[in-house]
């Protein structure tokens, strides 16, 4: 018997090698406008070779919050105080909300994070002077952090566009929700302030993909 249960134990420890929860529901993540900057950008910023400050760890593994802030310039208008997440990028990128983009006077260009090609440039301005970023301003577009792993239990594959469900009060259903099926990735479902109001989705609400 106890041989039995070890073969067992085994082979369950290899089929869920993380100790990923066995239903189908995914935790959300909801996501504030925030920017992800370039060394370059933090050197313009803040000073040559300045080190930025991790505040809190996020849920995606290596990234983090950053005690510094920064304002964000359009033709129109100002937002201030918005949030620095680290690590540094090769490429300085800004998040903003859909309701932001009337605000700053650009244009509302929905695209996953890295996608950059042709979107607004905007202005940052923070304690050591401005920066101005070509192009990298963009509405992020909802999508689910998993590994590849989990990618297979849910039954979808990484870039795949799946519909997702709430419960609640005001649940509902949301679709175009991109699976982003990667290395080094921690299980969550990112949608923006603005979607999680609409619904009465708090942040570890848990949802369910519908194919």
């Amino acid at each position: 018997m106890e041989d039995y249960e070890a073969i067992l134990n085994a082979l369950m420890a290899h089929l869920n090698p993380a100790g990923m929860p066995q239903d189908n529901t995914i935790p959300v993540g909801i996501s504030n406008r925030h920017i992800h900057l370039s060394q370059s950008a933090v050197d313009k910023l803040f000073g040559s070779n300045y080190q930025l400050t991790k505040l809190k760890d996020l849920s995606q593994p290596g990234q983090y919050a950053c005690k510094e802030c920064l304002m964000i310039c359009g033709p129109k208008g100002v937002i201030e105080k918005v949030r620095i997440l680290g690590p540094v990028r090769p490429e300085t990128q800004v998040e903003i909300l859909q309701s932001d983009t009337f605000k700053l006077g650009i244009k509302g260009a929905l695209r996953l994070s890295g996608d950059l090609a042709g979107t607004p440039g905007i202005t940052l301005v923070g304690p050591n002077g401005s920066f101005e970023v070509i192009q990298g301003a963009i509405v992020a577009k909802r999508h689910i952090h998993m590994l590849p792993e989990e990618a297979v239990r849910f039954g979808v594959t990484d870039g795949e566009s799946v519909t997702i469900e709430f419960a609640g009060e005001r649940g509902g259903s949301l679709a175009n929700v991109i699976v982003r099926a990667k290395e080094n990735s921690g299980l969550e479902c990112h949608i923006d302030t603005e979607e999680a109001n609409a619904l009465g989705v708090k942040s570890g609400t848990k949802i369910k993909i519908k194919k």
